[in-house]
Formats: C-alpha cells, structure tokens, sequence
C-alpha cells in the first residue's frame, strides 16, 4: 500500500538460492515422493541421554523458569573456558573473553551488527557460508570476495590463501577491518595447518585488522587431522574471536546453543549487543549445554564414527554409480563436483533436476558464492541404506547425460 516505505536493508538480501530447492522438496514431498534429503546440515540423530536428562532435571526447577543472562550463565562460559583449555591449552576469562549465544549463526549476525560502521569492509574467502558475508551486509557494511583455493584432498593451499589476502587488502577501499575464516570450511570441508593461524595472527597485527574465526566442525575430524585453533597462537586474543557451536557435536541443533571467544573488545561489543537485543537462552537449555561441554565426551567419539562411516559408504556407492567424490578429513559434508557429464547444468539446475527426477536433495555450490559453481554440498544426515538407494537413483538419473555424450 505504502509503496514509498521501502526496507533498503532487506533489499540488499539477494533470493536465498537454497529457497528453491526447499520449495522444490517440499512440493515434491506434498506429491507423495520419498525424497533423500543431503540439502541441509540437520543432524538426523538424537541429543545424547545424559545431556537431555539434565534438560529435564532443571525444567522442573522453578527458579530456572524467569530471564537468564543475555550474554550466558556463568557456569555456561565457564565450562566454555574449560573446554577451551582443555582442547586447546587456552587460559579464557569466562566474564570478558567468553558469551553464549544462540547458536554460532545468531552470534555471527550480532557481532557483525555491533562492530560495522557503514561502508566497513569485511574479507571473506568464497565459498563460504552465507551468514559470513551477509551478517557484514546487513549491518551496513561491505564484502571483499577471495577464493578459496585447495587441492583435491581439501586440504587449503595456504600459500595461495595469503596471497589473495595480500590482494584483497590492495584492492579494497576502504581498508578491511575484519577478515572471517572457517575451517573444516563450511562449504567445501576444506582444512588448514596450525601454522596458517601464525601467518593471520601475524598479518593482522601487521595490517591492524581483526579475524573472526569459525571452528563449528572442530569437532568432527577423520583420520587423525585435529583441528587447530587461532587461539592456540600467542597474542590471538589481541586480534581474533572464534565460534564454536553444539549443534553438530552433540547433536543439538534445535537447541541453538554456541559461543565465541577471544578479543575483550570485539566480546565485549556482542555481549553489549545482546543484552540490548535478548534475554538469553532458556536458563535449562544451558545448563544442559553446560553438562555437554564438561561431561563424558564419548558421545562426541560416536557422533563422528557414524558420520567417518557413512562418507565411506556414501563415496563407495556414489562412484559406482558414475558420481566419482574423493574423501575428506573433516565436517559432516562432501563436496562434489558435479559428474563430468552434467557439469553443463551448473550447480543449481543439476540440484533442482537431481531432486525432481531422482528424488535426492543437494545444495548447489552456487548458493555459497560464485567460486561454489560447480559443485553440490551433500549433508551426511541419511542413514546407510538411504545413501545406497539415493545412489541408484543417481546413476538412473545420470544416464541420460552419458547416452546424450554418446550420442
């Protein structure tokens, strides 16, 4: 009605790519069609019994029922503190180097609020998770785009990686002030050394700016690749935060429940934020969340077996089926070149073909950025049967695409 009353913020928000292939789905599934569903990172398993228990436990409490703390109770950021130093050998403060948020996601669109001044810009390597850049957008501020560039094992080729940054800082006006990394890198599963996070500390003193860094998928590693920490490195907390979320650990997606750490400044403006903006999570979901961080962590051990297994399983089935994949050492995603014979779909109408007529849901690379063209992202979250049958549904689907080569 109002035609003169426009929203510049949210038109800055381009079509979300992943909409389509979830209205797709969801009319696909109205229609009867059992669709295989890799498209989101939703783990498919249950939030471990002792973790859940102490949910239940402390519902009952009444005292837990009123407002918490915006920035999270204090035993929340201590066991965060903990588990820090215990991963990590990190010595945190839990009232000025540590805030819980709702989930890593919320964090990342809080702090980019509380820290951008119009026209900042903030470097972000491409692909990436799209909250990475547009929490910076939203806020007012610009993206300087690099990319990500890794050989065929995932593994980040770092000297590459500080050379684009080097450029970006050249092109760029005005000077960056933040630079995001994230790895396992949500979403190519790409990785980097301890010694990547020495080179960005020390760049960032050098070039005064700071790095915000994403390790939501530290915990899920295969064949013996632990994944490092910016904190780890000396005079990080002088330039760095860093992310960490439950949500793929211990299967506690739903309860939105992650935290940053690092700079006082950088926490402090969140925590500040927040506490105009929120009341905090429900006071029992933290002290579950608080159980998970400081209790037996075997449960974490299985969490990460089953997803190593079915990469397994889906790579086998995958390439008998014509869709070769290479494996990888980290997060609960492959990334996937599309089949040589598709390739000239590109990402998005491979996706939305592939989920019509093989009734299997990916999400196209293209969604994570220009340099995602190419490739699909697949979500370990169905089981081993399921990953068997989404491949015989594959190569019926490829067929057509190696008898049209043929042709």
């Amino acid at each position: 009605m109002f035609d003169e009353i426009q929203f510049d913020r949210i038109r800055r928000l381009p079509k979300y790519v992943f909409a389509e292939v979830n209205d797709l789905k969801m009319a696909e599934r109205r229609a009867g069609a059992d669709v295989i569903d890799f498209s989101m990172g939703n783990p498919d398993g249950d939030t471990p019994a002792h973790i859940r228990d102490k949910m239940i436990e402390s519902v009952m409490k009444t005292k837990t029922q009123g407002y918490s703390q915006s920035k999270g109770i204090y035993k929340l950021r201590l066991a965060i503190c903990d588990w820090y130093k215990r991963r990590y050998d990190v010595d945190l403060d839990p009232e000025t180097e540590a805030v819980a948020t709702m989930g890593s996601k919320e964090g990342y669109a809080h702090l980019a609020y509380a820290i951008t001044n119009p026209g900042d810009v903030a470097v972000v390597p491409d692909p990436t998770y799209p909250i990475h850049s547009y929490a910076f957008i939203l806020a007012g501020g610009s993206v300087q785009k690099m990319p990500l560039i890794f050989d065929e094992d995932y593994n980040v080729d770092e000297d590459a990686f500080f050379e684009h940054l080097e450029t970006a800082f050249k092109d760029a006006f005005p000077k960056p002030k933040y630079v995001v990394v994230n790895f396992p890198h949500n979403p190519s599963t790409a990785t980097v050394t301890p010694a990547f996070y020495e080179r960005i500390v020390a760049m960032a003193k050098r070039e005064r700016f700071y790095v915000i860094s994403d390790i939501a998928y530290g915990d899920i590693t295969f064949d013996g690749y632990q994944t490092p920490s910016i904190m780890s490195v000396e005079g990080a907390k002088d330039v760095a935060v860093e992310s960490f979320t439950l949500s793929k650990s211990y299967n506690m997606a739903g309860w939105r429940v992650g935290f940053f750490v690092g700079n006082k400044k950088l926490i402090g403006a969140l925590q500040k934020i927040k506490s105009w903006l929120d009341y905090g999570m429900f006071t029992p979901i933290q002290v579950a969340a608080t159980v998970a961080l400081n209790g037996d962590q075997s449960c974490v051990d299985e969490i990460v077996r089953k997803y190593d297994v079915r990469q397994d399983v889906l790579i086998d089935a995958f390439t008998r089926a014509g869709w070769p994949i290479r494996r990888n050492r980290a997060s609960m995603f492959v990334w996937a070149k599309i089949p040589d014979c598709a390739a000239h779909l590109g990402s998005l109408e491979f996706a939305k073909r592939l989920l019509v007529e093989a009734q299997v849901a990916v999400a196209p690379g293209i969604g994570f950025g220009e340099y995602g063209e190419g490739y699909v992202r697949i979500a370990l979250i169905e089981n081993d049967k399921r990953i068997r049958q989404a491949a015989k549904n594959i190569k019926q689907f490829l067929k057509q695409f190696e008898e049209n080569a043929d042709a």
